[in-house]
């Protein structure tokens, strides 16, 4: 018995040391800001009531020697580069603070999309896409992070070209690429840990029932969407790194997103 949990015991030891192996170190790698910066250009959906407000209320000398500077801060949860928590589509799901900071690090799959969004503005990633990716860089491992690259970031802040229309209070005439429900439903069997994309939604603009969103978020994925640079990032052997804003109950949160992407 003892000579078999010894045996355990140095397995476990050499899956944990060889994870942890693959894991760039700071010095090994270089960093890409996969984020939108949140100012006055900031995209929100067409229906929110309010959008990014950060008012001044101290600017200058203090009168006791240095300087000072505060700002006042209100946003939507789901704006600008942003995290979809599970609860945002599924009733009893996983609310921002309740993610795991581990499950917000992972290793990074990129699907490249771009040539078909071009071609066609509403185009939703396919099963046969994710097919592909594997065909030739082997299959999506349980933990990996699965971002889609349309190159849709190059319209922002352009409300009309990013959204497809820029009426205030109306989307029913947005247009943008997005996941399939299909592909999403394969993410989900492959046991991923998070899914974003370089649009203002997962789902596609002309989507009216937000199928991904379900789908994503009844398996307890977090998701984040209107992300930027993915073009700086090889299709495979990256991490990532999403950090939003810890709300409480949150159903989403602004969020910094880092790639560590190996020199």
């Amino acid at each position: 018995m003892r000579t078999f949990l010894g045996t355990v015991f140095l397995s476990i030891s050499a899956i944990v040391a060889a994870t942890a192996q693959e894991a760039p170190r700071l010095d090994e790698v270089s960093l890409v800001d996969l984020s939108h910066s949140y100012d006055q250009n900031t995209l929100f959906w067409p229906t929110s009531p309010i959008a990014f407000e950060h008012n001044q209320l101290a600017y200058g000398p203090s009168g006791n020697g240095y300087f000072y500077s505060a700002y006042t801060l209100k946003t939507p949860e789901h704006g600008g580069t942003h995290l979809d928590a599970p609860i945002h589509f599924s009733e009893g799901a996983k609310t921002v603070e309740q993610l795991a900071v581990n499950d917000l690090y992972a290793p990074l799959v990129i699907l490249d999309v771009t040539a078909q969004a071009n071609a066609n503005r509403d185009y939703r990633l396919a099963a046969s896409d994710i097919e592909a990716y594997e065909a030739v860089h082997g299959p999506i491992k349980p933990g990996d992070a699965v971002l889609v690259r349309t190159g849709w970031s190059q319209h922002w802040p352009d409300a009309k070209a990013y959204l497809g229309d820029d009426t205030k209070g109306d989307a029913s005439n947005l247009s943008f690429p997005g996941f399939g429900a299909e592909a999403a439903k394969m993410l989900v069997a492959r046991k991923t840990a998070m899914i974003g994309i370089d649009t203002a939604s997962i789902d596609y603009g002309k989507s009216k029932d937000f199928a991904v969103h379900v789908v994503i978020a009844g398996a307890n994925i977090p998701a984040l969407e209107n992300l930027t640079n993915l073009g700086s990032l090889p299709v495979t052997g990256a991490y990532i790194l999403a950090a939003p804003m810890k709300i409480g109950g949150g159903s989403g949160a602004p969020a910094r997103v880092i790639a560590f992407v190996k020199q």
